[in-house]
């Protein structure tokens, strides 16, 4: 087989990594979304008592939902892009997540403690952003659902028999992204 004719292994169709990075994004713009009609704007990085599901939010807290939102929607629409925005969770929220564990007394030492709680964090919003960050990272190194790609010839020299794939079906069993080549004999 000449080298532009070889099989290759590509990503396949949707991946899973982009169904997860989708959710979680639309979860955070949501959440964004209702947290802005909570607190409204005033007192943007204020200590403001209002919860949303026992989660403390501000408006600044509530931007922060919707721009990792907007983020997670936007890098769907790509297997690559989906696995960078899990890396971006993981380390965004990891810093978060220790930042946080400072700020509610749960790490003794808060090295940053002169810079206050912008974003009004509390306890609940540590175990959250713990998920996420560990979310993140299942976003990250999640394996690719592959395919291998044999490219058809064009025509076949005159008096010989094509036997190159024809057509693709579904294997039954093994959901829609899975196909099964067919060669012609």
């Amino acid at each position: 087989m000449a080298r532009s004719e070889s099989a290759q292994v590509r990503v396949h169709g949707l991946q899973p990594v982009q169904v997860l990075a989708g959710l979680v994004g639309l979860v955070y713009l949501v959440g964004g979304a209702v947290g802005f009609g909570r607190t409204g704007f005033a007192d943007f990085a204020g200590h403001q008592h209002v919860m949303l599901l026992g989660f403390m939010i501000n408006p600044l807290h509530n931007l922060v939902h919707v721009v990792v939102g907007v983020l997670g929607v936007l890098t769907a629409s790509g297997s690559g892009l989906s696995r960078a925005y899990g890396w971006i969770l993981f380390v965004g929220y990891g810093l978060i997540s220790i930042w946080g564990l400072m700020l509610t007394g749960v790490i003794s030492s808060n090295p940053v403690s002169n810079l206050g709680n912008p974003l009004n964090i509390n306890a609940a919003d540590n175990w959250l952003h713990i998920f996420t960050a560990l979310l993140g990272l299942v976003i990250a190194i999640m394996p690719a659902r592959k395919a291998v790609h044999v490219p058809a010839t064009q025509t076949a020299p005159a008096g010989t028999t094509d036997t190159t794939a024809t057509t693709t079906e579904e294997r039954p069993g093994r959901g829609f992204l899975h196909r099964r080549r067919h060669v012609a004999h």
